[in-house]
């Protein structure tokens, strides 16, 4: 093999291991790494979450979102987006949910807290008060006390995986939903400000459209395997806060009743496993 490809080669794995690093590495910023583990929810991780959401699709709904429908984008601002970009065949477009380097942290600390509190109690709670000043604006800031030992146990990390997996796999879903059930199509010329700002689009649905949106995606989490309750305590941090920032509105709208989600999820998660969804 030729010296130069193989040094071509080389520069893009160091160029792949790079980008990994930097939006996937533990919060912590000024830690010193040795101080405890990473987190098991890398690069690879979160693209093959969105492969099997895509694959748990029914045929019909297989066609309005693309094969490998999540995309990675380098952002400390926490948010997860709809992104339509040209593919190779022009008439059909690479529609996908693009998710920053912030909302991965945000999983992270949101599942990681979660379960530090069955050892630690109210520490979730204490939690969501200082998550709730952040702004998106900086990365955000690392868990208190991170580097308590107990907070790294295996049990720990399990449940910190089970946690950010199922909040993942709702969230993403409930997102990709938008495009097979036309909302998309419906906003796509609202997406986006005059000044090219974002525009979430839970701030333009409908009631029903959410609720719409919230029982199919969470119909294609669970045939992933992903249950309800980890996006449950998303859903509770985002409304415990004392103060929602902006960037919540990705999540949720902002007048939507976390209890009334939070039934709704766990009937659509007792029919599924009776056999009662389609």
């Amino acid at each position: 093999m030729p010296m130069t490809l193989r040094l071509k080669e080389f520069c893009l794995m160091c160029a792949l291991m790079i980008l990994g690093a930097r939006l996937f590495a533990v919060q912590g910023q000024g830690s010193d790494e040795s101080d405890f583990p990473k987190y098991k929810t890398g690069f690879a991780a979160n693209i093959k979450l969105g492969i099997d959401l895509y694959k748990a699709l029914k045929p019909k709904y297989k066609e309005f979102v693309h094969i490998q429908p999540i995309a990675l984008e380098d952002s400390v601002m926490p948010f997860v987006r709809l992104v339509e970009e040209p593919g190779d065949d022009p008439a059909r477009p690479e529609r996908k949910v693009f998710i920053s380097s912030g909302f991965v942290d945000l999983m992270n600390n949101v599942a990681h807290a979660k379960a530090i509190d069955t050892v630690e109690k109210g520490y979730f709670s204490k939690y969501l008060i200082l998550l709730s000043k952040e702004t998106g604006e900086t990365a955000l800031a690392e868990l208190p006390k991170l580097s308590d030992k107990r907070f790294w146990s295996d049990d720990m990390m399990n449940e910190q995986l089970s946690n950010f997996n199922q909040m993942v796999g709702m969230v993403v879903a409930i997102k990709l939903s938008h495009y097979y059930l036309g909302h998309y199509k419906k906003y796509s010329d609202r997406l986006r400000t005059s000044d090219n700002k974002v525009v979430p689009i839970n701030t333009l649905l409908t009631p029903a459209e959410w609720d719409e949106a919230l029982k199919l995606g969470s119909i294609n989490a669970l045939n992933c395997g992903f249950g309800v309750e980890g996006v449950k305590a998303l859903y509770d941090s985002i409304e415990q806060m004392p103060h929602r920032p902006p960037w919540t509105l990705s999540f949720l709208p902002a007048e939507a009743q976390v209890k009334k989600i939070k039934r709704s999820l766990e009937k659509t998660e007792r029919d599924f496993f009776a056999g009662k969804t389609e």
